[in-house]
């Protein structure tokens, strides 16, 4: 494939990966799959999605700080927290097989999709977060951190929807600001993982940059109506990425399978 038809096929699934991305999470079950369609080697993939994911996602993060829809002491809590959880996922994941952790995905992202949809109260507007005591927050920022930065470093498809849904259920946020603590987090695994894939040269340059314009404009329409509509616009984003995740889980089980 030519580097012309590569930019045809990413930029505009980096676009829309990202807008979804900034809503709800689950950028990278679409633009992962575009770059695999180039043929570029696996690794540099990976590489050169993570540089245009890492860049995009800081555009919307800079949004979320500059529109107050965040907590920043909590974000940046929870990120440390994300962030040796991912290392030691990362190192798991060279050992163990990833085969239980996906039947397991299978039978509890039809529930997590159920409690998006109905659970209008406590996944809102409104914040519980201020009633929560200062060692539950320091535990949830402990659970929600490690937890997801193990799987991400592990596994990965949406961590950024589950991190929405743990941020509104386990810590007590309205969906808007936890989408903000959310970019906080994901990019700095992302920017973690990135500088690896750098290091060892594992980024097209070529198609990531140009993806990575695409994936800024993707994410500054998606974090702006995020912050505009609220709850109400991210609730469906969130259950369609869940849908997403699921169809993927299942086909790369029975392909495997088979």
């Amino acid at each position: 494939m030519s580097l012309f038809e590569m930019l045809l096929v990413v930029c505009p699934l980096a676009f829309f990966a990202s807008f979804v991305d900034a809503i709800a999470g689950g950028g990278g079950l679409i633009s992962l799959p575009a770059y695999m369609v180039t043929g570029m080697p696996a690794h540099m993939v990976i590489g050169s999605n993570k540089f245009s994911a890492a860049v995009g996602t800081a555009i919307a993060t800079v949004r979320f700080i500059k529109s107050g829809n965040l907590h920043l002491r909590v974000a940046l809590e929870t990120a440390a927290f994300a962030f040796l959880g991912s290392v030691l996922g990362a190192q798991i994941a060279l050992h163990v097989s990833d085969y239980y952790l996906r039947i397991a995905m299978m039978v509890l992202l039809p529930c997590v999709a159920l409690f998006v949809l109905f659970n209008r109260k406590q996944m809102g507007d409104d914040s519980r977060f201020e009633q929560l005591s200062r060692w539950r927050v320091f535990f949830g920022m402990a659970a929600v951190g490690g937890c997801l930065g193990l799987y991400d470093g592990f596994f990965g498809p949406g961590t950024g929807t589950f991190l929405i849904i743990a941020f509104t259920t386990v810590l007590g946020f309205d969906l808007k600001r936890a989408c903000g603590n959310t970019k906080i987090v994901n990019l700095t695994t992302n920017v973690a993982a990135l500088l690896v894939f750098v290091q060892a040269g594992q980024v097209y340059y070529e198609v990531a940059v140009p993806a990575a314009l695409c994936s800024v404009a993707g994410n500054w329409l998606g974090s702006g109506l995020a912050i505009r509509k609220g709850a109400k616009f991210v609730r469906p984003v969130m259950i369609f990425v869940l849908c997403l995740l699921l169809i993927k889980i299942l086909y790369d089980f029975f392909v495997t399978a088979l």
